[in-house]
């Protein structure tokens, strides 16, 4: 999850709220591929998970890598939370249960991602293996009740805690339990923005069904090939889904803050106090009528916080979030940046991508997003299998990366990242599958074997 900014320039309007969004639109020469992934902290050899506290805890973590990066801390109150690179690179962010979240720099190229994800492992490993702490490639934690998953001192988070069993039955498992990758990519205009949304939204159980690598839970099969994306079908729908309003006639800027305005606030924050505001309108903040600040006014980082707590497929800031998959190991990190630039930042990619969506209604998007998290690759749209869609999907995204052009120094081009994909697809077997299959046969119906076997080493 994001972290939270401090910014008091004033908000007056509902205008101002549209043109934040709108200020994202960026010339296509500046687009550039931000990648956001969570892994799971565990102790080898007991495979439990780490706490925040102790010489040998999260915070030690944090510090560690401090130390070896020069990065600032984040604090919350007087708890380092997080890291981030004052000349402009990454951060490093703790998500509820101890997940451990690198949010890249902005850079221009695949290459360049892989690149941020070896030396950020590196790093990582290294303190981790000071500290008796090992990364683990999952979408879900595979063993660990709720009650046995650490808690990170986040005051945010302790809101969300208490909001989420109010609106849902499994929010809390999103919290704790959950691990994603996403990447963050721009748009050049309002129309731009509403193409690559949605076409984006109506792909994400594609990549949701090819990422899928979240098949245990407290140490056996939970019946899904993305246990995590099942999850959030029950989590708060209020701000997740499929958002249909997206592919209504007058989609845009303003159409995304009107939906933004109505979904329940988490938090309000000011100075280093979090004030639970858990259910209300920013609409009332706007307004000067919100409960808790009666009178007053939001403020940009009001605005900002409140988007980052809204979790559709795919999300709307100054870019695009696509939401939809799985953690996983290294290749995995990689195909996921790969697979949507090659879809969404070249135009003929992206009309051909489009092509493929366009017809599909939002009864078929629906059915499509519930059916994925168990039926993987198997889930139809129009009679056709995922994997058929998938076939269609990569060849759209290899030719977007062509067109790109971006070679390593050794003159690879981008689509080598598109591999581990594309033998999903002939093969016909997700990562799931493959944990399950070493489940019932060599791991001899054991998930203890996986804190080795997906082990970031």
């Amino acid at each position: 999850m994001a972290r939270d900014i401090s910014d008091t320039t004033p908000i007056e309007s509902r205008d101002e709220l549209v043109a934040y969004l709108e200020g994202g639109s960026k010339p296509r020469d500046h687009f550039r591929i931000g990648t956001e992934h969570e892994k799971f902290p565990f102790r080898p050899g007991t495979y439990e998970p780490v706490p925040y506290e102790g010489a040998r805890g999260i915070e030690a973590l944090l510090k560690g890598m401090q130390e070896r990066l020069g990065w600032d801390p984040i604090f919350d109150r007087d708890k380092i939370i997080g890291l981030f690179d004052a000349k402009g690179g990454g951060a490093i962010s703790l998500e509820p249960g101890g997940q451990f979240e690198l949010s890249g720099a902005a850079v221009e190229n695949i290459h360049q991602t892989a690149k941020e994800l070896d030396e950020h492992l590196q790093c990582a490993l290294e303190t981790g293996d000071e500290l008796g702490i090992h990364f683990l490639a999952l979408g879900m934690s595979p063993l660990w009740t709720r009650t046995e998953t650490p808690v990170m001192p986040k005051g945010r988070y302790a809101i969300m805690t208490r909001y989420m069993p109010q609106v849902g039955t499994r929010g809390l498992d999103m919290m704790y339990r959950t691990s994603t990758v996403q990447v963050n990519l721009d748009f050049s205009s309002e129309a731009d923005m509403v193409k690559k949304l949605r076409t984006s939204v109506a792909l994400q159980p594609l990549a949701t069904a090819l990422f899928a690598n979240s098949p245990f839970i407290e140490g056996e099969p939970n019946g899904f090939q993305s246990m995590r994306s099942h999850i959030w079908l029950d989590t708060d729908n209020d701000r997740s889904g499929m958002i249909p309003f997206a592919f209504e006639s007058g989609m845009g800027f303003d159409r995304y803050v009107e939906w933004a305005l109505d979904v329940p606030m988490y938090f309000i924050k000011r100075d280093e106090t979090y004030i639970d505001v858990a259910g209300t309108s920013f609409r009332d903040l706007l307004a000067g009528k919100h409960p808790a600040l009666p009178g007053e006014k939001p403020v940009l980082s009001d605005w900002v916080n409140h988007l980052s707590t809204l979790f559709p497929e795919v999300r709307l800031k100054k870019y695009l979030e696509m939401r939809g998959a799985d953690a996983g190991p290294v290749p995995m990190l990689n195909a996921l940046p790969a697979f949507w630039v090659g879809l969404l930042y070249d135009d003929t990619a992206l009309d051909a991508a489009w092509d493929v969506v366009k017809l599909w209604t939002n009864e078929d998007r629906h059915v499509l997003r519930r059916d994925v998290p168990r039926d993987g690759l198997n889930t139809s749209v129009k009679r056709h299998s995922l994997r058929e869609l998938a076939r269609e999907v990569l060849k759209i995204s290899r030719y977007g990366l062509e067109r790109r052009a971006q070679l390593s120094q050794q003159g690879a081009d981008e689509t080598i990242f598109l591999e581990p994909l594309d033998r999903i697809v002939e093969t016909g077997k997700t990562q799931s599958d493959e944990l399950l299959a070493l489940y019932r046969g060599e791991w001899k119906n054991s998930v203890k074997p996986v804190f080795k076997s997906h082990a970031y080493r």
